[in-house]
């Protein structure tokens, strides 16, 4: 239901995206047609009025087929998707709190009311911190950068350094925030290389109250507990299927030029398809096998925790380190057999060259990132896998 719910709007989707990458809009009007016929909701449980789609390899489907139309698009709805299977879990498995504050959220999810954005990365030189205030709640201050379908988000996740005061020690914790709060600002003007129309902004705090209820705490800062690796592998694991469905609307663009030329196509270009296709197979195939993976260990809480949180997001990495790399090979050879045309900057493999490139820089891991983790499970080395918990240090120590 959900590949046929998106099918209905990718040509729209594939006719506006050239000018929209140009101007960097976001598509507001195809969101608010998701919002209507139920996709805003799709991995919302349906006892809470969702399609209630919770597999992630289904899901990865869905933005495989939405990506191949516009990339950007997809990466917005993947903000949204994801964050329902995080709410899902809360709802089921957190305090009090935590489960009434996901329902709130889920359930308008569902009705397409809420479009919930998440911000995890500090703008340079920020720390966004949550502090105490004289009323018992806490007060956010800071700017997150690289904030998706931030155009349309009601409410914001911020990932944020939460200090209690005195001699307690700093904690991470996930406040959240409607977008009418008192000091939050969404910044307009950010000028992306790829994903141009994700909607990707920055967004400012300046002071905002949150009430109590409304923090979910994550535990000390290097704390190094392994089990948060399977919640941050289900956040953003379906995002490979975005990959793989930018590496094959290249392919299928060169090779409908080349077909043009009838049975005369030169040698060295058939052996660049045959390539690219066997490139194709691989990357699709990794991903599949690190989305199962993840699938069959995603309810099995009885077993050691520290241990389904590697479990799950080793395989995830080297599906990424796969994904990255073929997806980019595959849109640059399919360049390469189209030839000088596509490096204009308005063709539609000029964009996907662009877009593809992004899957480089998402967390977890960045590529650097990646390299420490799986070498250290390797090596086994003992370190702090938490890419947040890492950041958290590293900013206390900077300051």
């Amino acid at each position: 239901m959900m590949v046929d719910l998106l099918t209905g709007f990718t040509s729209k989707i594939r006719a506006e995206a050239r000018v929209n990458d140009q101007n960097a809009a976001f598509p507001v009007d195809t969101f608010h047609g998701f919002a209507k016929v139920g996709l805003m909701g799709a991995s919302v449980p349906a006892e809470l009025g969702g399609l209630g789609v919770n597999q992630l390899y289904d899901l990865a489907v869905g933005l495989r087929v939405l990506a191949e139309a516009d990339a950007s698009t997809a990466l917005a709805l993947h903000v949204q998707l994801s964050r329902a299977l995080t709410l899902t879990y809360e709802w089921r498995h957190g305090t009090p709190d935590a489960s009434a504050l996901a329902e709130r959220l889920l359930r308008a999810m569902a009705t397409g009311e809420a479009a919930v954005c998440t911000g995890l990365k500090d703008s340079p030189g920020v720390v966004t911190t949550l502090t105490r205030d004289d009323s018992g709640g806490w007060r956010l201050s800071g700017r997150k950068t690289l904030v998706s379908m931030a155009p349309i988000g009601t409410h914001f996740f911020v990932h944020a350094l939460r200090r209690e005061g005195g001699d307690d020690a700093p904690r991470l914790a996930v406040p959240l925030l409607s977008r009418d709060v008192r000091g939050l600002t969404v910044l307009p003007d950010w000028d992306g290389l790829g994903m141009r129309a994700s909607g990707t902004l920055e967004v400012d705090f300046d002071n905002c109250p949150v009430p109590e209820s409304d923090v979910l705490d994550r535990g000390p800062v290097g704390s190094r507990r392994d089990a948060v690796l399977a919640g941050q592998t289900i956040s953003s694991i379906t995002m490979l299927g975005i990959y793989a469905g930018i590496a094959q609307a290249a392919r299928d663009i060169a090779v409908e030029h080349c077909a043009k030329r009838g049975p005369d196509v030169p040698a060295g270009v058939r052996s660049t398809i045959a390539e690219s296709d066997a490139r194709l197979y691989a990357l699709r195939t990794a991903t599949a096998a690190a989305l199962l993976n993840a699938d069959q260990l995603n309810d099995k809480y009885t077993m050691d925790l520290d241990e389904r949180g590697r479990r799950m997001m080793t395989p995830f990495q080297w599906a990424k380190m796969t994904v990255n790399d073929l997806a980019l090979r595959v849109v640059t050879d399919s360049m390469s057999m189209v030839g000088g045309q596509a490096y204009s900057a308005g063709h539609p493999l000029a964009r996907l060259y662009r877009d593809v490139r992004a899957g480089g820089f998402m967390q977890p891991y960045s590529y650097a990132d990646g390299v420490d983790y799986l070498s250290g499970q390797a090596l086994r080395l003992d370190r702090d896998n938490d890419y947040m918990s890492v950041r958290a240090v590293r900013s206390q120590t900077q300051s």
